[in-house]
């Protein structure tokens, strides 16, 4: 039977090894093999703008300690636009896919704002909210906005109706039917928006922060490239890169708690 467990040549079932550990050694692998290929380009190219690995692991260590507010800023803005987009995109998205007459005077509008790359109105966001750390959050929240709702409504467009009208028939209100089917079956899609939208989170934050800042990741890259310390500048885009796995690896533990009913 497919649910029954495997077991070894002597009937006992087969232990799994420890997920933690073989996640750990998979991001080993993962690091090994993007700095070995990173090693490799910058000893082609032989550029002080491309420094090796050996080179700049030392000063990310050694700047460690300065980077951590940048670190931390970084992170909180990514994760206050998170919460904002996803609060307010979520109900809409939902809202969009159930109901025909809704989708079909909004679709328009979303079809129209969601290809405008967002990035365009940061001077407007500055105008509006200044030079802090407002604007950044504020075009971040917006861009995952758009990214949620499109996903979220065609995840609740995809809920077969039989399976509405079932439920229906037992009585279950509009409060049950978003509890109960709506919401669980586009948890997946939601934890896959936010995988995705986490990546372009942080390469908005990057620019904003970059353009426009004097605080964050993409400011300490900003300045390190302007002050032509490559290695430094190095360092800054690891810190940023581990802030992108830290948010990928956080969606990716809810997602398992939450989703057990899938698996």
């Amino acid at each position: 039977m497919s649910g029954t467990r495997k077991s070894n040549a002597d009937g006992k079932p087969r232990r799994r090894g420890n997920p933690a550990l073989r996640r750990l050694a998979c991001y080993a692998f993962a690091i090994a093999f993007v700095f070995a290929g990173w090693e490799i380009t910058a000893l082609i190219l032989d550029t002080p703008a491309l420094p090796t690995p050996a080179a700049t692991v030392p000063v990310f260590i050694s700047y460690a300690s300065e980077m951590l507010p940048d670190f931390l800023t970084s992170l909180y803005r990514v994760l206050v636009s998170l919460l904002i987009g996803v609060a307010l995109a979520l109900p809409i998205g939902l809202a969009l896919g159930r109901c025909p007459e809704a989708d079909a005077l909004f679709a328009p509008v979303l079809y129209i704002l969601y290809p405008l790359p967002k990035i365009v109105i940061l001077p407007i966001l500055l105008v509006l909210l200044g030079l802090g750390g407002a604007p950044k959050i504020a075009l971040i929240a917006l861009t995952i906005f758009f990214q949620v709702i499109v996903v979220m409504r065609d995840a609740a467009k995809a809920i077969p109706q039989n399976t509405i009208e079932s439920v229906r028939s037992l009585g279950c209100t509009r409060i049950d039917m978003l509890r109960h089917v709506t919401i669980p079956a586009t948890l997946p899609d939601l934890f896959t928006t936010l995988r995705v939208s986490s990546g372009i989170a942080i390469a908005v934050l990057f620019f904003a922060e970059a353009i426009a800042g004097s605080t964050g990741l993409g400011y300490f890259i900003m300045e390190s490239w302007a002050m032509i310390s490559y290695t430094r500048m190095f360092a800054g885009i690891i810190a940023l890169a581990i802030l992108g796995v830290l948010i990928y690896e956080a969606f990716d533990l809810v997602e398992r708690r939450v989703t057990r009913h899938r698996r």
